[in-house]
C-alpha cells in the first residue's frame, strides 16, 4: 500500500493515459508518443547533470559558495546566480539539482529562488530566440519586468518561510 501512494501520481497519470487511449484513440497515441518522448529526454539529459552537480558538490568547498551567494553576499550573489541561469541551458528541471547543491552548501533561500525564476527567462538560447521571433523590444521588455518580479517574489517567500524551516532544508 505504501508503494502505491509513493507512486499515486504517476499511477493516476497513466490511468488517465488509458482513459484517454479508449475515449479518443489518437489522442491517446499522440499523448503516449509524447510522454516516452519526454521521458527519453529526461533520461539523456538527468545522468550528466547528476554527475555535474556531483562533481561541483566535491569541487565547489561550501565557504565559496557561502561567501559567493550566502545570507551575507548581499547584491554580488544575485550578480552570480543571475549570469548562472543566463549562461544555462538545458530545461528547467536540469536547474532543481543545481539548486539543491546550492541550498544544500548554505546560498541563500533567495538566491535560489531567483536562479530558479531567471532560469526560466534569461537564459542565452531562450533570449536569443526570442529576439529571433518576437523582436529585441519584446525581449527586453521581458526581461526588464521579469528581473525585478523574481527578485521580489524571491525576497517575499524568503520572509515567509520560517527561520527553522530555512535551517532544516540546509541541514537536509
Amino acid at each position: 500500500m505504501k508503494m502505491l501512494l509513493k507512486y499515486k501520481y504517476s499511477i493516476v497519470w497513466i490511468i488517465i493515459m488509458i482513459g484517454l487511449y479508449f475515449f479518443n484513440n489518437n489522442l491517446g497515441h499522440k499523448a503516449y508518443r509524447i510522454t516516452v518522448s519526454n521521458i527519453k529526454e529526461m533520461l539523456l539529459f538527468l545522468p550528466a547533470i547528476f554527475i555535474l552537480v556531483g562533481l561541483l558538490d566535491v569541487w565547489v568547498p561550501k565557504e565559496t559558495i557561502i561567501k559567493l551567494m550566502g545570507e551575507q553576499s548581499g547584491i554580488k550573489g544575485f550578480v552570480i546566480v543571475l549570469l548562472l541561469a543566463t549562461v544555462a541551458a538545458g530545461p528547467l528541471y536540469v536547474a532543481f539539482p543545481i539548486a539543491t547543491m546550492l541550498l544544500k552548501k548554505g546560498a541563500r533561500l533567495a538566491h535560489i529562488l531567483f536562479f530558479l525564476g531567471a532560469w526560466t527567462s534569461t537564459k542565452l538560447p531562450i533570449a536569443l530566440y526570442e529576439i529571433a521571433s518576437l523582436g529585441l523590444k519584446f525581449t527586453l521588455l521581458h526581461i526588464a519586468i521579469s528581473i525585478p518580479a523574481f527578485l521580489l517574489i524571491a525576497f517575499i517567500i524568503e520572509k515567509i518561510v520560517p527561520k527553522d524551516s530555512l535551517n532544516m532544508i540546509h541541514e537536509k
